[in-house]
């Protein structure tokens, strides 16, 4: 099984608990954000190690090629001195190295394919968590549209509950009646009041009336004279 399969595994079982859960939608996609982000970011690491693997291995080829190559021109100094048994003896140590090379370019080649393979993989990867992302943030817009739409339902159905209005009306009755008790006391005050005061009154009336009228009369007088 391929990390990027145990990722995708991982991934389908927390977004079918959180899904299970049925919590708020935008907490639970950003869980999902975090969960994704860390398997993409434990591939990495994977990967790493498999392009440290394939450096390590095209090294080795490197070196006994450069290996193979020194043992050949040991053989070719070799014959030139007449020494052939000494010759075959390199030819013989350059063929050996020539077949580890061998065997280690095609672990090489097969390390480079796997490892190519992986980041097309992990490019994927990151896409999808980018195109996650999109839709996270459009469906958290919805899920918030959605919640505002719930809140203003919920005041309109206590709106229309009947007994908020008759609170309301038994306050309004019971305003009335505290108004119509002031009035009733403020009358009854004037009733209770004595001759002398009621008398009073009346004269402190006349008084103000006079002097409304002395005032009007001045007025008039001034301006006649304009």
């Amino acid at each position: 099984m391929s990390i990027f399969q145990r990722a995708s595994d991982v991934l389908r079982s927390n977004i079918n608990a959180l899904l299970s859960k049925a919590e708020d939608p935008e907490k639970m996609l950003d869980q999902m954000l975090i969960d994704m982000q860390e398997q993409a970011t434990k591939a990495k690491s994977q990967i790493t190690k498999a392009v440290a693997d394939a450096k390590r291995l095209k090294k080795e080829v490197d070196a006994k090629q450069a290996k193979a190559r020194e043992w050949g021109e040991r053989a070719k100094q070799a014959v030139t001195t007449g020494e052939d048994d000494l010759a075959k003896k390199a030819l013989t140590r350059k063929n050996a190295l020539m077949e580890e090379v061998t065997v280690l370019k095609k672990e090489w080649k097969q390390q480079q394919a796997s490892v190519d393979s992986l980041k097309d993989q992990l490019q994927q990867m990151q896409r999808k968590i980018d195109a996650a992302k999109r839709k996270k943030n459009l469906l958290a817009a919805r899920a918030q549209r959605a919640k505002a739409q719930q809140d203003i339902q919920k005041s309109m159905a206590g709106l229309n509950d009947n007994s908020a209005f008759e609170t309301f009306d038994r306050m309004t009755d019971k305003v009335d009646q505290m108004e119509a008790e002031a009035e009733a006391a403020e009358e009854m005050a004037d009733f209770e009041k004595s001759e002398d005061e009621k008398l009073e009154e009346e004269f402190d009336k006349l008084g103000q009336q006079s002097n409304v009228d002395d005032e009007l009369a001045e007025l008039k007088k001034q301006m006649e004279k304009q």
